[in-house]
């Protein structure tokens, strides 16, 4: 056995903490730190069960955005189509009297659609991400605003309100949601043909097609992927209000391109991971959450977020080059 490689064997302790998930854990933990010893209240158990329930929503566009992320695109639309999607299930329950599972159906369906469109402006039609999903930020968001006339859809079924506002074992149904979703996501990206090659993608693209394979389509899915994943925390969203809002996923596009690259997913894409993404979206929830215990002015939330994605970026770049 090669001498250099026991001690990292014999040491799994020492593997982990080398891994960047590790640091960014830490950053987690003493970002909390920090808020609970400015804000004691920050750690009541109250509390904590709300910002649990914020963070899942976070994390399921997060894990989408991953999917695009790792081959070097990305998906401005996801905040609009996280809108479409719950405005078309409140839609589906208040106008067409379909049953919640009906109409979840239905709204994540469409918001997959969205999806479709943006995956073949993308792969076959060559519009760069940021043109394709920057249209259909704006398509999605028209069209809510069309179906609703600028008005909120109420009147939803209370079984329907379960979905964001239940419980299952002292903790809320979206943070189960959101735990299936990202176990999913881990293993299509880490054990099938699928992930390896959106890696691939991302790692050398032209490499990656003269091997033969269908970068097209690999893209294709990849955007309907992030669409649906958008469509199902918009869903959640709208039960979590207890009705269809106009503005949902306004601005949410910001929250989960963040919580990947705090994550440690590369915006140039081939690197980033479930688990990254996943530390990412607790950090978002607990800096957000955490500015409003301490009394921050909510007017410069937008600007904190964007300086921290701005470092995670630079430490992005700083990282590859070391």
């Amino acid at each position: 056995m090669d001498a250099t490689l026991a001690p990292s064997r014999r040491n799994p302790l020492a593997n982990l903490l080398r891994r960047k998930e590790a640091a960014i854990l830490i950053a987690l933990l003493l970002l909390t730190l920090v808020i609970a010893v400015i804000a004691p209240r920050f750690v009541s158990g109250t509390n904590l069960y709300q910002v649990s329930r914020q963070i899942s929503f976070v994390a399921i566009v997060a894990l989408g955005e991953l999917f695009v992320i790792l081959t070097g695109g990305i998906d401005l639309s996801v905040g609009s189509v996280m809108g479409w999607a719950g405005m078309v299930s409140a839609w589906a329950m208040v106008a067409l009297g379909l049953s919640p599972p009906l109409a979840i159906l239905v709204g994540v369906a469409a918001g997959v659609a969205m999806g479709a469109i943006n995956g073949s402006l993308i792969a076959y039609v060559k519009l760069p991400p940021f043109i394709a999903t920057l249209g259909m930020l704006s398509f999605a968001y028209g069209l809510v605003l069309g179906l609703s006339k600028g008005w909120p859809i109420t009147g939803l079924p209370r079984s329907f309100h379960w979905v964001a506002q239940g419980s299952i074992l002292y903790l809320p149904v979206p943070v189960w949601i959101a735990g299936l979703l990202a176990v999913t996501a881990h293993v299509v990206l880490t054990y099938t043909a699928f992930g390896r090659r959106t890696y691939a993608i991302g790692g050398n693209e032209q490499a990656t097609f003269l091997s033969g394979i269908d970068i097209d389509r690999i893209k294709f899915v990849l955007y309907m992927i992030s669409a649906g994943l958008a469509a199902i925390s918009g869903v959640v969203l709208t039960s979590r209000f207890g009705s269809a809002q106009p503005d949902t996923g306004r601005g949410w596009e910001l929250d989960a391109i963040a919580a990947a690259v705090i994550g440690g997913t590369s915006l140039a894409g081939g690197s980033g991971t479930v688990l990254g993404v996943v530390i990412g979206a607790c950090i978002m929830g607990v800096l957000r959450s955490g500015l409003v215990m301490m009394g921050i002015d909510p007017y410069w939330h937008i600007s904190i977020i964007g300086v921290v994605i701005v470092l995670a970026a630079v430490l992005d770049v700083k990282t590859k080059k070391a």
